[in-house]
């Protein structure tokens, strides 16, 4: 059996709002309802800003036109979808992968195994098997870890990693990003509307980020967390 962690997970508390959030006041609803917590509770940010690494050129993709024009063509509009999510959570971009809070990849998503359909198109339990799914465009992971506080406690975080393919229009990177910028901030779900930036499929004219995706930025940063409170030692 697995052992069990020498710490308590610390109760579920509301974070002060960042300025940024606490100062937008919009009526065009929201998508809240749509957010899903995970074991901590909802995935909220509360040490700003957060900092965020995007993945310079290699000296591979430096060394031809082709790729170095790819490679600069990703790294614009990651950058451009920062500066976007910037006016509503204080970001900043962090020159070393290992030190950032959220990482974003120049990769593809892995390939993800999905149930092999019967010849009819259902499900045969009789007759298991796996096929690949659809490659994906990005993807975005996290990871819980306890960091260190300069008060001698260990407080519950977490980081991100975004990956993000390269070979893409820069209108579809730079919507990809945005989008996967705001699962990494705070929005776990997905809106039901096209007008918003986390809607839950590409679409031709991808919209910027709206005031419904603010405003469900606001209200999941409204809610109770145990991310970015002190462990308790277990007696």
């Amino acid at each position: 059996m697995p052992r069990s962690p020498d710490f308590s997970l610390p109760v579920p508390r509301q974070h002060p709002l960042p300025s940024t959030l606490a100062a937008w006041s919009d009526r065009s609803g929201d998508y809240f309802d749509q957010i899903q917590p995970v074991s901590v509770g909802y995935l909220i940010w509360s040490k700003f800003p957060v900092s965020v690494y995007i993945e310079p050129a290699t000296t591979t993709e430096i060394a031809t036109p082709f790729t170095r024009q790819r490679a600069e063509t990703w790294i614009r509009a990651v950058t451009q979808a920062v500066q976007e999510w910037q006016a509503y959570l204080p970001l900043q971009v962090e020159a070393a992968a290992e030190a950032a809070d959220i990482k974003v990849l120049r990769s593809p998503p892995p390939l993800k195994l999905a149930p092999a359909p019967s010849a009819t198109g259902a499900d045969r339990p009789d007759r298991p098997g796996l096929v690949l799914g659809r490659a994906r465009s990005a993807e975005t992971r996290f990871e819980l870890y306890l960091h260190p506080g300069s008060d001698n406690s260990s407080y519950l975080s977490h980081r991100v990693t975004i990956q993000l393919r390269p070979d893409q229009a820069e209108t579809y990177l730079k919507a990809a990003a945005r989008h996967e910028l705001g699962h990494a901030l705070g929005i776990w779900g997905h809106s039901p509307l096209q007008t918003d930036a986390l809607y839950f499929s590409q679409v031709r004219n991808p919209p910027t980020i709206s005031p419904r995706d603010v405003n469900t930025l606001k209200r999941v940063y409204e809610q109770p967390t145990r991310l970015g409170w002190p462990v308790s030692a277990r007696e």
